[in-house]
Parts: C-alpha cells; sequence; structure tokens
C-alpha cells in the first residue's frame, strides 16, 4: 500500500492531449471544407452561365453568321456597338423601355402599398382575400398575356364587349403599350403588395401608438412613421420590378411581337428579333451586353442608395 501509495501520480493522456490531437488532424479537413463545398457549385455555375457569357462577349465583337465555324467570326471590335447607337429602332426601343419600365414600376408601387394597407388590416375574410391576391402571380406570364390577348380581340373579346366599343387594342401604336403594360402590372402587382405587407407585419408597434398619444392623424402617421419604417421595403421592391420590367419580354412577345410599327419595341424583344429571327448575332449579342451593363448601372445605384439609407 505503501509503495502505491508514493507513487507519482500518471498524467491523463487521454482527457489533455487527445481532444488537442483530434484538432491538429481535423484542421486541414476544416480548411478544406470551403472549397470542397463551394468548388463543385462554382464549377457548374462557370459552365452554365460564365461560359455563356464569355461567348456572347466574343460574339459581339466579331461579325459571325450561322455559315460559319463557331470561332470563325472576323474581329471587327466594337463596330456592332457603333450599329447599334446609329440605329434608329434601337434607339427608339431604348426610350420605349426606360419609359416602359417607369410607368410599370411607378404603377405597381402605388397599386401594392395600396392593397398591402387593405391586407394589413385584420377585417373578416381578409385571409381569403389575401390568397387570392396570389393567383396572378401562380400564372405562367406567357399563359397569362395570351388569355388577356384573347379578352382584348377586337371581334370577340370581353373587354370590348363590356365597354361596348370596337378598339383593336393591340393592333393600334397608342393602345398597344397601354394594354401590355396593363399586363404586366395586374401580373407583378401581387408580388409588390406581398413584399410591402411583410414589411408591414414587421414594423414595430411604439412608433405609432407614441405618434398616436400625441394627437397626429392617420394621414400623418403613415406619412412620417409607416412610410419612413417601410422604406427599405420599398426599395427592395423598387430594385427588383425594375431590373424585371427593364427586361421585360413575356408580355410583348405573346401579345404584339414588338409591334405594331414598333410601338412595344423593348430592348429584350429587339435583341430577340435581331438574334433570332435575322440572325445577325454579332449585333444581338452587342444589344443584351447593353441591357446587361445599364441593368448593372442601375443595380449598383440602388444598392448604393440602400447601403446609404441603411442604419447606421
Amino acid at each position: 500500500m505503501s509503495e502505491i501509495s508514493g507513487a507519482a501520480p500518471r498524467p491523463l493522456v487521454g482527457l489533455s492531449e487527445a481532444p488537442a490531437a483530434r484538432g491538429l488532424r481535423r484542421a486541414p479537413l476544416d480548411r478544406a471544407f470551403l472549397p470542397l463545398a463551394v468548388g463543385p457549385t462554382f464549377l457548374v455555375m462557370l459552365a452554365v452561365f460564365g461560359l455563356p457569357l464569355l461567348f456572347s462577349l466574343w460574339l459581339s465583337l466579331t461579325g459571325w453568321s450561322p455559315q460559319q465555324g463557331m470561332f470563325d467570326g472576323a474581329y471587327v471590335g466594337l463596330a456592332n456597338f457603333e450599329d447599334l447607337l446609329s440605329d434608329r429602332i434601337f434607339m427608339g426601343s431604348l426610350g420605349v423601355t426606360f419609359g416602359f419600365t417607369a410607368a410599370a414600376v411607378a404603377a405597381q408601387l402605388g397599386l401594392g402599398l395600396g392593397i398591402a394597407l387593405l391586407l394589413n388590416l385584420d377585417l373578416p375574410g381578409m385571409r381569403g382575400f389575401r390568397t387570392a391576391l396570389v393567383l396572378p402571380m401562380m400564372v405562367t406570364p406567357i399563359v397569362g398575356a395570351l388569355c388577356w390577348k384573347l379578352l382584348l380581340d377586337p371581334n370577340h373579346g370581353v373587354v370590348n364587349h363590356w365597354l361596348g366599343t370596337h378598339i383593336v387594342w393591340l393592333g393600334r401604336p397608342e393602345t398597344a403599350l397601354v394594354a401590355v403594360w396593363l399586363v404586366n402590372v395586374w401580373h407583378s402587382t401581387p408580388y409588390v403588395a406581398l413584399i410591402l405587407l411583410a414589411g408591414l407585419r414587421s414594423l414595430p408597434h411604439e412608433p405609432h401608438e407614441a405618434a398616436e398619444i400625441d394627437g397626429a392623424s392617420r394621414w400623418q402617421v403613415f406619412r412620417h412613421v409607416t412610410l419612413p419604417l417601410l422604406q427599405p421595403f420599398l426599395l427592395v421592391a423598387l430594385l427588383l420590378r425594375t431590373i424585371f420590367e427593364f427586361r421585360a419580354f413575356d408580355n410583348v412577345y405573346a401579345m404584339t411581337g414588338g409591334g405594331p410599327a414598333n410601338a412595344t419595341m423593348l430592348l429584350s424583344m429587339y435583341t430577340y428579333l435581331t438574334s433570332f429571327v435575322r440572325f445577325d448575332f454579332g449585333l444581338g449579342a452587342a444589344a443584351a451586353w447593353l441591357m446587361l451593363l445599364m441593368s448593372m448601372a442601375m443595380c449598383l445605384l440602388f444598392i448604393a442608395v440602400l447601403r446609404r439609407r441603411g442604419p447606421r
């Protein structure tokens, strides 16, 4: 017993050194986890998006035609972009696109905010109305556009029957763009309303209660409390809808095809017709890259505004 009690205690190797050793062995695996997890996704994204994007950039700098080999097009530099800027139809499509985007986004934000404020009220049957609001979003854009094309038919359409008139909605320059605009607003306003409704549901109640205690009217509470607090959600909806409406294609393609008399010739429609109808792929790729650059510029502008107005 004396020898046992006087023996020096042995270090607890299993409890002290083993975890550190295991940690050292795991460190290389931890460092390699991120490349192993992200690497395949990056390669897939590069193959799906990066390579076609680079190929379209190369096409925009060449005079390639379908009769030539894939890389046999003659290098022309910025000639395609110069041709675009001197093309009357392209310059006209720029004006139509910017005007259409501004009008569609303004209508969607205004109507979406009104619908969101209505849906935010706790009234009987409001849940069913919220569910019905999502129905236009569930319809495929091309299907919705074709349905509206039938409704606007000058001879058998329901719209002319209800109005008691005979208007060729999609065959006249002064009404075709308005019809496409109305269909876009009908289809996309619920999306904006849901974003703003989520924002309204997440706002704190204390500022509203304080304003009501101070004697502010409902309009004053909405203008000076609700709108400033809702501003980040409004900017996000504005950013998303501006990007989507700037490259709108489905409704125009299904309803008018860019006509009549180029009245609905948006940039996306011009790019499609140039590339896949006229088969001028160099000019079409140049138009697509100009659309991309303008979209990126708008995104950077909105992101800068969001950061400036964000919490400091």
